[in-house]
């Protein structure tokens, strides 16, 4: 038997192709050992980690038994899996890991990295109340859809891997909306192609459609109000923790729970997320125009140094035009990855854009930071710069 790290290093985390009925095949032979509890699952382009871990961390200050599995991670596997408060240990991947093993066995070898991850959640979360499980690239075919759902909801959806997913918009909602279950979550913030398609989705599907908006009442807006405040949240992380609040409001089926869990919350546990490491650098894991346009608004009025770099099949051009107003200079940050970079295309389009571009050397304590792209680009820089693992 190998343990999951072995495992790991035998899979590829990225592939360009998607078998989109392998973990459907693969559940339908294994559910008995799978299980048949509900979950909670989150879908949409941005916002979907801190969403689901705002959630987790209500739910457990109500005294609920809960996990959150999400991805990818920063440092390390193990981060993908939370439960009440704390990452699973190598331990508990482990035994997980050999349950899996042992029920599967050869079959377990032709899952991809993705689809072994969700079911090891499975697996290591079995006995948990409530499961939140994050969806990966799509909505329809990912691995999390394979689950009942106690819960569906839709973050922010915007484009992204339209490679796989389309061109079009109205098409990329499509996809991610097709896995709505019996009851469903999203805001009315979405744009206006969207929500038609999520209520049409919800008229097919015979869903029960919530808004956000509708959930949240006066002494829960001053609550959240307070807590933004606080822990001076961006906007784009507020709007994450108002979807998180309506969904605890419908899954705890009380909204006096719900608004005292939100006053005795402490802070978001999850890193990259427009996180300050030091009182002149910045990251954040965005990687796309959505992300870029939500940190725009943010750092409205300031320029920063953006210390970047992107795989070759995100629409650079539409990321630093977002960007643009707020970029001093583009600093590209190079890092070993076994995706294609696209370092020159980013010269290329930052002439276009007249910005200056620069090699990363180091970091001036004069000068202000903004990192951004990639988990693999912050998992390098925050490695060679700041956290020796």
């Amino acid at each position: 038997m190998s343990d999951f790290k072995s495992f790991l290093a035998k899979k590829e985390e990225f592939y360009t192709k998607i078998d989109r009925f392998r973990t459907w095949r693969f559940f339908e032979k294994y559910k008995e050992f799978l299980g048949k509890k509900s979950i909670i699952q989150i879908i949409g382009t941005n916002g979907k980690g801190s969403t689901g871990r705002f959630l987790a961390k209500l739910l457990k200050q109500s005294g609920k038994n809960v996990a959150h599995y999400t991805s990818p991670h920063i440092f390390s596997f193990n981060e993908r899996f939370w439960q009440d408060g704390k990452i699973l240990s190598d331990e508990s991947l482990n035994l997980a890991h050999f349950k899996l093993e042992s029920v599967m066995k050869e079959d377990l070898k032709a899952l991809s990295y993705f689809e072994y991850a969700t079911f090891l959640a499975m697996a290591a979360f079995r006995d948990c109340e409530f499961l939140i499980f994050e969806a990966g690239l799509g909505g329809e075919y990912d691995a999390t859809s394979v689950f009942d759902k106690k819960l569906s909801i839709f973050t922010s959806i915007s484009f992204d891997h339209t490679e796989l997913l389309g061109e079009d918009l109205k098409d990329i909602a499509r996809t991610k909306l097709k896995a709505m279950g019996k009851k469903a979550l999203i805001s009315k913030e979405q744009r206006k192609c969207v929500l038609n398609e999520a209520q049409k989705t919800a008229l097919l599907k015979n869903s029960s459609l919530y808004f956000s908006e509708d959930l949240i009442d006066n002494e829960a807006k001053n609550a959240l109000k307070i807590y933004a405040k606080k822990y001076k949240l961006p906007k784009f992380l507020k709007q994450n923790l108002n979807q998180a609040f309506a969904a605890s409001n419908l899954l705890l089926n009380s909204r006096q729970k719900a608004i005292l869990a939100l006053k005795n919350l402490d802070r978001l546990d999850l890193r990259g997320r427009c996180e300050q490491i030091s009182p002149n650098v910045f990251i954040d894991v965005g990687h796309n125009e959505m992300a870029a346009l939500a940190l725009k608004r943010h750092f409205k009025g300031q320029k920063l140094s953006l210390v970047y770099n992107s795989f070759a099949d995100k629409n650079i051009f539409a990321i630093l035009k977002n960007l643009q107003p707020l970029i001093d200079k583009i600093i590209i940050y190079k890092y070993f990855s076994k995706r294609a970079l696209a370092t020159s295309q980013i010269r290329q389009i930052a002439k276009e854009l007249g910005i200056v571009c620069e090699d990363f050397k180091a970091l001036n304590k004069g000068e202000k930071y903004l990192v951004f792209g990639s988990f693999v680009l912050v998992e390098q820089f925050l490695k060679e710069n700041f956290e020796k693992i």
